[in-house]
């Protein structure tokens, strides 16, 4: 249940639980990555890490969108 109280100003949003109508507090948000080059949807069977800067990138890029560095090319599976 959300409940918005008429007060201007403040963060007038609560959150209750249903069965005990006790108070939850909010602990975390959800935020919208930044856009990407990539078409691949950001999952961990998508991504590798970057050698040069070790942020996770997409596994269709080619460059890493944070160093602009060269990805080293995926192995092809022999070997």
């Amino acid at each position: 249940m959300l409940a918005i109280d008429e007060d201007e100003g403040v963060d007038n949003r609560a959150y209750y639980d249903r069965v005990t109508g006790e108070r939850l507090e909010v602990v975390a948000k959800l935020v919208p990555l930044a856009s990407s080059p990539s078409n691949l949807p950001r999952a961990a069977e998508t991504v590798r890490i970057c050698p040069h800067c070790d942020e996770l990138v997409e596994l269709d890029l080619s460059d890493c969108p944070y160093c602009g560095r060269r990805m080293p090319a995926l192995g092809d599976g022999r070997g």
